[in-house]
């Protein structure tokens, strides 16, 4: 059955599924088509459906200079691609060396294969790959703004991207499309291994590339494991709430799907190869074979170090055996790929003077490229296949291999469980590359295995092979982005995370806060206890969370205090809770339930700077709906009701006057504020709250909970980092947090609130039970002032 997408398909990949070079004759530019599983499966499918292909075309072309059409006579699967579905991204070549070799190959490359001693971790090489991901995110929404003009009635464009080198595309993609209200499905595919937790938390901006893969609506890997990494990591660097078993990750509001979705091969392409291929080597010996790029993680070294072991502990293979390594030629003008060519040329000369006979030699090494029939009869010729990385995402070899074995008696597949291959094809003999007697072992079993089993292990691994080929993993992906025509049955797993229960919260919130100790809410308004709104006087606290607060009010071991940035007085009338502490203008002005009030200073040259900023900003950046709210010590600009395109000019506009002017701007949800510049913030007034309400030993007699939603909370939750249980409403931009947990939204705060309410419910009333806050003032005015470490602030009653 055909392949086809209910909407049409833009692939957005680091390279287009062909290369261009110069004609010598005509010098115009021409395709060369790119060999590989990938182009085969998925070509058809984008030119079946009329849909895009976006990447670099393997050269940096000048000003003028456009994507040739195919040669007429090209029968390769992109032969069909016209040069006007094609998107070619180019870049500097300063940058894009940065962004491929420095930061892709550099960084990604060692890391994700788990060898973080190789990995090179650079400021400038990550900004650069920022920079080309921005880019290709850039081109995406571009498509599918012209696929929403020129074809209505096509069904949702899916977005597939791929790899490594396109980690943080689907986020800006994500934003700049819901902004322009496009419609479209996001997916991702990982071709190499995802890493574990504490492999991954090495790499700087780890934040940012889970965020990135989580802009996806369904993320695929090879196999299981490297999806339990990435939820693992999900939860343990972002706080994401996730279902392990499902495989499903909250971020933003949205469930992403996580999915394995093991890679296969043209397997009747490489059968017809192998049918079809002259022999090319003529030799009664029996052939272990070896296919890899020239790379680290290939294990090559320890390959020739376990057939030299081989040759030690069985003698008997002496001159009846010998080991065709091929090595395709890699990154050859890294220092570390140059020492790696050196080291096997080294050993193979080694090993070869060692044990060479007048009539033999134990190894033969090809350094360089083979043509695919080549490839397919070596193959098909050998007796056995060492497939030994010391990490693989996949590795093909060992697939291509087992569609080749069309000889009888067959040969035997050694694979090492490092790879995903070894994860799949459980009837290869599996082999650790680092226990290099073992390595000897397994490979004198293949070599002396009976013919009966031979046949029994290959008929399996072909049988699933053939199946699972190249064409069931692309119609894989579509039916697990639900893209599929004629779907043939539903998805195993569930495709949403059930909403946020009480049951979230009890490993989180029940160990840290125990059963004797009195418990500080420290919440944020607005995005964090009332969803945002157009305008701040329509964000109303929803009735339930506010009989929620009013019972928490009344609970002797409960202590709340509302910390915002509005007026206090705003936020006081917006909450309308008595007994509780208001904190305003992110803390400038705090309001106790005893009625005393602490202002904090305001240097006296800015009282007057307020008013002729307000002036600035409404005659040169208030219009197309934005505007600008007087808070008394701080102003902020609004632009929610800007249309898109005019936000950030105008935006930038008011932060240049702002700063100008001599106040600090604070980027918040579609506003800019402008703060005086005086050292207070969210974190320094939590820290004045808790000591004025449990006295200067408070971190030692209470529990903590802080939940904000902006980055004016991030002040407060490093502030209480590791003294507090901290929780960041995220949405769905690319949020750095120093919160342990996210909440998706405010619905999940007030069940947040709600798990509050019944733990301390469950609890017999104390005789010590605390009263009123006069009864928890235990500082002198001076003692609190000298707390504070600010000499020149005031307090007013």
């Amino acid at each position: 059955m055909s392949t086809y997408a209910s909407g049409k398909l833009i692939i957005v990949s680091n390279r287009l599924p062909f290369v261009l070079k110069k004609n010598e004759h005509t010098q115009k530019w021409e395709r060369k088509a790119s060999a590989g599983g990938l182009v085969t499966a998925v070509a058809p499918v984008v030119v079946q459906g009329n849909g895009l292909w976006i990447g670099w075309a393997g050269v940096h072309l000048g000003e003028g200079e456009k994507i040739p059409e195919s040669d007429p006579n090209d029968i390769t699967p992109t032969a069909g691609l016209r040069s006007d579905k094609v998107i070619h991204v180019d870049f500097d070549p300063q940058t894009f060396d940065s962004y491929y070799n420095g930061c892709c190959n550099g960084t990604f490359w060692p890391l994700f294969h788990s060898m973080p001693d190789r990995a090179q971790f650079s400021a400038d090489s990550w900004k650069s790959y920022c920079t080309v991901n921005k880019e290709f995110a850039s081109k995406t929404v571009g498509a599918l703004e012209s696929l929403s003009i020129a074809d209505t009635d096509s069904g949702t464009p899916l977005v597939w991207l791929h790899d490594y080198h396109l980690m943080l595309a689907a986020n800006s993609i994500r934003n700049a499309a819901d902004e322009k209200n496009l419609k479209f499905k996001l997916g991702f595919f990982l071709h190499i291994p995802f890493p574990s937790w504490d492999i991954f938390r090495l790499f700087p901006w780890a934040d940012e590339v889970l965020q990135g893969m989580l802009g996806c609506d369904m993320v695929g890997f090879h196999i299981e494991d490297y999806c339990l990494n990435f939820v693992d990591c999900c939860h343990r660097r972002l706080g994401c709430r996730v279902d392990r078993k499902n495989l499903l990750v909250e971020h933003g509001g949205r469930t992403v799907r996580i999915r394995p979705l093991p890679i296969g091969i043209p397997f009747d392409r490489f059968v017809e190869m192998a049918e079809q291929a002259p022999t090319v080597i003529s030799t009664s010996l029996q052939l272990v074979l070896g296919v890899d790029r020239l790379d680290y993680t290939k294990g090559l070294v320890h390959r020739l170090k376990a057939f030299e072991l081989l040759l030690e502990r069985y003698p008997q293979h002496k001159g009846k055996v010998a080991l065709m390594q091929i090595a395709v030629p890699s990154r050859t003008d890294v220092k570390e790929y140059q020492d790696l060519k050196e080291e096997m040329d080294q050993l193979v000369g080694r090993i070869n003077g060692r044990f060479t006979t007048p009539n033999w030699s134990p190894i033969r090494y090809i350094y360089g490229c083979v043509s695919q029939n080549d490839l397919a009869a070596f193959y098909r010729d050998s007796a056995v296949a060492m497939v030994t990385p010391l990490r693989d995402g996949m590795n093909l070899v060992a697939k291509e291999f087992v569609a080749c074995q069309i000889k009888e008696p067959p040969g035997v597949l050694i694979v090492s469980p490092f790879a995903g291959a070894g994860e799949m094809m459980h009837e290869a003999l599996i082999c650790n590359p680092y226990e290099l007697v073992e390595a000897a072992d397994t490979l004198h079993r293949a070599l002396t295995m009976p013919e009966d089993e031979r046949m029994l292990r290959m008929r399996c691994l072909r049988r699933r092979e053939k199946v699972h080929n190249v064409d069931y993993w692309m119609r894989s992906f579509l039916k697990a982005m639900g893209t599929l025509i004629f779907e043939d049955g539903d998805d195993v797993l569930p495709t949403t995370m059930q909403p946020v229960t009480l049951q979230d919260f009890d490993d989180y919130l029940s160990k840290y806060i125990g059963n004797t100790n009195k418990l500080a809410l420290l919440l944020d308004y607005d995005g964090t206890l009332a969803p945002l709104a157009p305008h701040p006087d329509l964000a109303i606290l929803p009735l339930e969370t506010k009989s929620v607060l009013e019972r928490l009010a009344n609970m002797s071991d409960v202590y709340i205090s509302i910390i915002s940035g509005r007026n206090v007085h705003n936020v006081k009338d917006m909450v309308g809770i008595e007994g509780l502490t208001y904190a305003g203008n992110h803390g400038l002005e705090i309001l106790h339930p005893d009625g005393s009030r602490f202002v904090h200073p305001m240097p006296k040259e800015y009282e007057d700077k307020v008013s002729v900023l307000l002036k600035t900003l409404q005659d040169q950046v208030c219009k197309d709906g934005a505007w600008v709210e007087n808070k008394g010590t701080l102003l902020t600009f609004h632009y929610r009701e800007v249309p898109v395109d005019s936000r950030p000019e105008l935006a930038a506009t008011a932060q240049r006057l702002i700063e100008e002017a001599g106040f600090k701007a604070g980027q918040a949800h579609c506003a800019i504020e402008a703060k005086p510049p005086v050292q207070w913030n969210k974190g320094r007034a939590s820290l004045y709250i808790l000591r004025t309400a449990f006295g200067l030993d408070w971190s030692e007699r209470i529990r903590i909970i802080y939940a904000g939603d902006d980055v004016t909370d991030e002040d407060a939750m490093q502030a209480l980092k590791g003294m507090a249980a901290t929780f960041r409403v995220a949405q769905s931009q690319i949020v750095k947090t120093s919160a342990e947990r996210r909440l998706p939204s405010t619905d999940s705060v007030l069940t947040m609130l709600k798990w509050v309410e019944r733990h301390f419910g469950k609890r017999l009333p104390r005789e010590d039970s605390v009263g009123n806050l006069s009864n928890c003032l235990q500082m002198s005015l001076g003692e609190m002032q000298m707390e504070l470490s600010m000499p020149d602030e005031k307090s007013t009653h």
